[in-house]
């Protein structure tokens, strides 16, 4: 084991295809130089073209093992995934900040896979409000963010200081503007165009991209910086093979 990696979670799920959860993450990790972990929140039956089924970990295992994890390791920053209510990513990242303070967050807000299954709900606001608080980083695409603040482009909620978490909007979905982020922080809006305009969609590419920030942040960049540096790393995904299924390169 290096003494010289920062130790990153990916908290997840297991997509035996490798394009998508935890694996993904791993491979991201690898390739960033740092020491990657991981916890699986659900088993899935999954190509990269068709979700079959998921059979989700109980909390009380996963919590076991955030715990064991933190006790043995200093985790700098966790990625988590897929998980099937607020209940249970409430619980997870209460246990982070408790554990350590410090150790930063980033949720992909994965409420449902790329082909259509649903995982998470909806269901209260204001429960949604105060897990985002302890949480330093979402990544949704615009579908997502509707769902999560259905006014949230509408009424510009970023301009009223409303939002309790710094959010990077994905341009996947951006239909005028294909590919450009914006990073929203307190008092902060960043655009992050794209190198190019054509890229080839990938199975998993959100969390690839989430992993990479999760990396980044672990080997001490700020968030702009790690968003930036992401950016670049997931464009050389998307475009690394013709198939749904990505290659890793530094």
């Amino acid at each position: 084991m290096s003494k010289n990696r920062p130790f990153a979670l990916s908290i997840a799920g297991l997509d035996p295809s490798g394009g998508a959860g935890i694996l993904a993450d791993t491979k991201t990790f690898e390739q960033h130089q740092v020491q990657g972990l991981a916890i699986s929140t659900a088993n899935t039956i999954q190509t990269d073209c068709k979700f079959y089924e998921i059979e989700w970990t109980p909390i009380d295992f996963v919590l076991r093992s955030i715990k064991k994890l933190f006790k043995n390791y200093s985790i700098k920053s966790v990625k988590i995934g897929i998980v099937p209510s607020f209940f249970y990513l409430n619980k997870v990242v209460s246990l982070i900040k408790k554990l350590s303070p410090n150790t930063l967050i980033i949720w992909d807000t994965v409420l449902k896979s790329s082909t259509e299954f649903e995982f998470l709900a909806i269901e209260k606001q204001s429960d949604l409000q105060q897990i985002l608080s302890k949480i330093d980083l979402i990544t949704p695409n615009y579908e997502e963010i509707l769902q999560l603040y259905p006014n949230f482009i509408s009424e510009k909620l970023w301009v009223k200081n409303e939002l309790p978490t710094a959010i990077l909007l994905k341009g996947g979905h951006n239909h005028t503007a294909l590919g450009t982020d914006y990073l929203f922080l307190k008092n902060n809006l960043i655009e992050l165009s794209p190198s190019k305009v054509n890229f080839l969609p990938k199975h998993g590419s959100g969390c690839v991209l989430s992993s990479a920030i999760a990396s980044n942040l672990a080997l001490g960049y700020d968030l702009k910086t790690a968003c930036l540096k992401a950016k670049v790393y997931i464009e050389k995904y998307l475009n690394s093979t013709s198939t749904l299924i990505g290659h890793h390169y530094a």
